[in-house]
């Protein structure tokens, strides 16, 4: 019956055959379900890529959908293992020895002697161990956590570069088309003679530098879709339809500093590193106590070849002469200390970060706000440049002086917008906050 039993327990074997990894190719047919995202802005997102994909649809597909944060989920699987297995008794041990004699002799019988034992040590050991697991498996489940967030900013971030790239190779892409009429000009009063090549040097340098520009552009963008490709599980052929403002906030000062109170409460990273010094300290406390003797303990019963039974107990155990597990202990003493440090430096430095990202926040919406006025007047000049130089009554090089100027200004103006969102969600993933609004009422921020 105990055969039975343990038998119907046994675990048993099952093939998977390895994927091909192909990626989504049609985002549309992807659905996420929402209640299990790490942030609660993104649980009340409306997730529907029937329109495109917005910001907060990019940051929620990410989670979802990212190859690498599903190989961490595998990797939380095997630690709870671990932690499981941690908890788990010893199997006690079984011995068994049965002597036969050579040549039957009158009086004396087969002897026999069968026991049982079970690890003391082991036992005493079993709630530090398991203490170190659990703890353990929550560091791995908050390492999960905080990479989800740090997905969430890459893809924020690079939904933020595709967006700006398209922007500028739109710009570049106007620029190089109403500089073809310019360049055949001058290429044709050079031809005539009407013009020497120092004097031409400018105009057909201005739609060169253009059309070089605008390929550069190009490589940059592909590039930065295929990261965002990447980063999305998506098949390098899959469209990528975004839509929507860049990610946008603006915390007052207030908010930092209440968020600032509470953030070793509720960053996943520090929370991690918490968790990784409990499980230390189980460890710690396990090698000292496994300084004492190692103990173990059984019962046997036994008969010699006389045929007298006999039953008993046994009892080994190490003595404490040399060893006394100091090694041990001295090594988890110095790793609680150095994951002391490591944890103290965490968050001296994320609050030094935030301070620095703070100063820079006003800075860089004062730079903004004067890139997007310079951008505008300027663009207001070249329109007017361009009706005087299409009527004859503005020269060339003039002409093409104010479209430089103008094509810079605008340039400048979505660096500007891309260095502030940059800002923005550094700030909220170092912040870890989850009441900051965004200045966009068009992009969720938790």
């Amino acid at each position: 019956m105990a055969c039975a039993v343990w038998l119907t327990g046994c675990a048993t074997y099952s093939p998977m055959p390895l994927g091909e990894g192909p990626g989504a190719k049609d985002v549309t047919q992807l659905s996420v379900d929402t209640s299990t995202m790490p942030l609660p802005a993104l649980r009340t997102h409306r997730f529907d890529l029937s329109h495109g994909m917005d910001a907060t649809d990019v940051a929620i597909l990410a989670v979802a959908n990212n190859p690498d944060l599903k190989v961490m989920r595998d990797q939380l699987g095997v630690a709870r293992a671990q932690s499981f297995a941690a908890g788990l008794l010893p199997d006690p041990q079984i011995s068994i020895n049965q002597e036969y004699l050579t040549h039957p002799v009158p009086g004396y019988v087969t002897s026999y002697a069968y026991g049982i034992s079970e690890d003391i040590t082991s036992l005493l050991l079993r709630s530090t161990r398991k203490a170190a697991a659990n703890a353990q498996a929550d560091q791995v489940n908050l390492d999960l956590l905080w990479t989800e967030w740090q997905t969430i900013a890459q893809a924020r971030l690079l939904f933020n570069q595709v967006v700006s790239l398209r922007d500028q190779q739109q710009r570049l892409a106007a620029e190089q088309a109403a500089l073809l009429p310019v360049d055949g000009y001058v290429r044709k009063a050079l031809q005539d003679g009407n013009l020497t090549y120092d004097a031409a040097s400018a105009g057909l340098n201005a739609y060169a530098d253009a059309s070089k520009r605008l390929s550069d552009g190009t490589v940059q963008l592909l590039q930065a879709e295929h990261d965002l490709r990447l980063l999305l599980g998506l098949a390098p052929e899959a469209p990528l339809d975004l839509v929507g403002e860049s990610f946008q906030a603006s915390p007052t000062p207030d908010q930092v500093e209440v968020a600032l109170a509470s953030l070793p409460q509720r960053r996943p990273d520090l929370l991690a590193l918490q968790a990784g010094y409990k499980a230390q300290e189980a460890t710690l406390r396990g090698a000292i106590r496994a300084q004492f003797p190692a103990l173990t303990f059984g019962v046997d019963r036994q008969k010699d070849n006389s045929g007298v039974p006999s039953h008993g107990i046994n009892i080994g155990f190490t003595l404490p002469l040399f060893d006394r597990n100091r090694g041990n202990i001295a090594i988890e003493k110095a790793t609680r200390q150095q994951l002391k440090d490591d944890y103290e430096n965490r968050v001296l430095t994320t609050r030094n970060d935030i301070r620095q990202l703070m100063l820079d926040q006003d800075t860089l919406a004062r730079q903004r706000e004067q890139s997007q006025t310079q951008s505008t007047r300027l663009d207001e000049a070249r329109r007017a440049a361009e009706s005087a130089w299409q009527k004859g009554l503005l020269d060339w090089p003039t002409y093409l002086a104010i479209r430089a100027n103008a094509l810079s200004a605008d340039m400048d103006a979505i660096t500007a917008r891309d260095q502030q969102s940059q800002q923005a969600i550094a700030l909220e993933t170092l912040l870890g906050s989850t009441d900051l609004q965004p200045s966009s009422a068009s992009t969720s921020k938790p």
